[in-house]
């Protein structure tokens, strides 16, 4: 039996690391200082905890759309993604 193994390169570790250090993150923020939902940008009554599971999977969208959609470099569509990840966590 062939059995496919994920390549771990540094970038790959280094994204899972950074998802996990912005889950411990918000934990310890929601610990911390409670969050309130509230109206934002978005049409809809949202937490921090929503606006981030939002902003995660539309920087992920806003990747994949980068890279099916252009041939510029990636690391364009992750200064987007972080600056929609930034806007939306602060004005969501």
């Amino acid at each position: 039996m062939n059995l496919e193994w994920m390549a771990w390169t540094p970038v790959t570790a280094g994204f899972f690391i950074t998802i996990a250090l912005i889950l411990i993150g918000m934990t310890i923020w929601e610990i911390k200082s409670p969050c309130v939902a509230r109206r934002g940008l978005l049409p809809l009554i949202t937490t921090r905890g929503d606006r981030l599971f939002i902003g995660l999977l539309g920087s992920a969208y806003i990747h994949l759309s980068w890279v099916g959609l252009t041939d510029f470099p990636l690391w364009i569509a992750t200064v987007i993604s972080v600056c929609f990840l930034t806007a939306l966590m602060r004005w969501g």
